[in-house]
């Protein structure tokens, strides 16, 4: 915990960082949290997502609130309800053996009237989305005179979410005295009219943020025709059931559409987008957190605020248009100091795109091959099998019932007995015809990578075809990289 003392922050925040956990702090954290826990100048800190910001301007936010006076101190925006919502949660878990500072979401979607019941009893910070906050403001719910500290997370985002005015807006009734700590991705330039108006004299602290979000991140990528995206995905799925993830689209209808599909075809899988109402956003992220859920389908605006610390991938089926968005995304697994994969389905004329976020963001992207129908049959068929022999079944049958089933069974021999029950299992399965996906894989003289182990999963978890093939593969076991 030395390092964190050396940050200046105090017994009650340092007692909730030991019960969570954190061994050190980020770099963000490090940088930011000296300059803004006692400093009287306005901030800038460009980091990534996943990158612990909310800690870095929560904890010395905490720190400089006091509970005694009955007005609102801190205001925090954010671009998205449930990244609003995440801040929220956080900064009440932060203050935790804190005497006691309220702490209030307000955001659209849900009722504005028990925003304003709630707004009546002093909140010391605010977390807002903008559209929502000046709706309050214009009510006469929220008063901002006496604000002292106005805190911008992802501010790059709320202007390509088109907030430029409503920031405007909301900074005209904010005092001049305040202090302003701005978070963002990237420093674009109108972020820098933001700085250059509202702002004075910032201090600065620009991370090489994408080799630190990147860092424990696998980047993949496989090559299809478009129509095959959605097979392709069910059937990296299909291959490993401990996959937890976020499957990234364009757009709000093709998330719906995807979702629909994979549920159709029996996946856990659920859309997040922005024509959901917030009572069904919340039951889906509800559902996720608690793992009732494989993946969850979303937009790269949805999906601002999911804070899963155990995702294992992260798949595009549609690559975003603004390369920065790509880090974002990616950033969603491989978090607290765990790994990730994030695999990219593209189809053939998508591999310009590609190499541009490979030579923008320079990472380095290995192709992988969809699996193969009889892969997925043969790791199904494992699972199951496993599943069976690991089911109890001592004193749960009426022993009437297990003999009366036995003499129906009698005359079947045991590999016919077990051919039956497993096709009565397969035909439960949604494993599409038998056809290779992959458009751009190597030569067969060049011998076919491993596509079960280059997704990412260790080599003694492959079954197909037994331990003499799964030799041969080995040895031609090869990487290719873009950019």
């Amino acid at each position: 915990m030395e390092s964190f003392k050396r940050l200046g922050l105090s017994k009650p925040i340092l007692k909730v960082i030991s019960e969570l956990g954190f061994e050190k702090p980020s770099q963000i954290q490090e940088l930011a949290i000296p300059q803004i826990i006692q400093g009287n100048r306005d901030f800038i800190g460009l980091a990534q997502t996943g990158t612990g910001k909310t800690a870095a301007f929560g904890w010395p936010l905490l720190e400089r609130i006091d509970p005694s006076l009955n007005h609102t101190q801190g205001l925090i925006l954010a671009p998205t309800r449930e990244l609003g919502q995440q801040i929220a949660g956080q900064i009440e878990m932060f203050s935790k053996f804190m005497d006691q500072i309220n702490v209030l979401a307000v955001y659209g979607g849900a009722s504005i009237v028990d925003q304003i019941r709630a707004l009546r009893k002093p909140q010391h910070i605010i977390i807002a989305t903008p559209g929502r906050l000046i709706d309050l403001i214009k009510r006469k719910s929220v008063k901002l005179e006496k604000l002292r500290f106005l805190i911008l997370d992802e501010a790059d985002e709320m202007l390509n979410m088109g907030f430029k005015e409503d920031l405007d807006t909301i900074l005209q009734y904010t005092p001049e005295e305040k202090q302003v700590w701005l978070f963002s991705a990237t420093m674009s330039p109108e972020i820098r009219r933001i700085v250059k108006t509202y702002m004075e004299h910032p201090a600065e602290v620009k991370l090489n943020v994408e080799k630190e979000v990147n860092a424990n991140i696998l980047h993949q990528f496989t090559v299809v025709k478009q129509s095959d995206k959605s097979e392709a995905l069910t059937r990296f799925l299909d291959v490993d059931p401990d996959i937890r993830g976020v499957v990234f689209c364009r757009t709000r209808q093709d998330t719906q559409d995807l979702a629909d599909l994979l549920l159709k075809k029996n996946y856990r899988a659920e859309a997040l987008h922005g024509d959901l109402s917030q009572k069904q956003r919340d039951r889906v992220m509800d559902l996720f957190k608690r793992k009732e859920l494989q993946v969850l389908i979303a937009t790269d605006i949805a999906a601002r605020g999911i804070d899963v610390n155990d995702l294992t991938h992260v798949f595009h089926v549609a690559l975003p248009d603004d390369l920065s968005y790509y880090t974002h995304r990616s950033g969603r697994t491989a978090r607290a100091g765990k790994k990730g994969i994030s695999l990219a389905i593209i189809n053939v004329h998508e591999k310009e795109k590609l190499n541009r976020i490979s030579r923008s963001l320079d990472i380095q992207f290995q192709q992988v091959l969809v699996p193969q129908t009889r892969e997925v049959y043969s790791l199904k068929v494992e699972n199951w099998c496993r599943g069976v022999l690991e089911k109890p079944f001592k004193n749960m049958l009426d022993p009437k019932v297990l003999e009366k089933a036995k003499m129906l069974f009698g005359n079947l021999s045991k590999e016919e007995l077990i051919a039956k029950i497993l096709m009565i299992e397969i035909e439960k399965w949604n494993v599409g015809a038998n056809v290779d996906l992959n458009f751009d894989f190597p030569k067969k003289s060049q011998g076919k990578p491993n596509n079960y182990e280059r997704h990412g999963h260790p080599k003694k978890n492959f079954r197909a075809g037994g331990k003499k093939e799964f030799s041969k593969k080995k040895k031609s076991f090869g990487k290719r990289r873009v950019g």
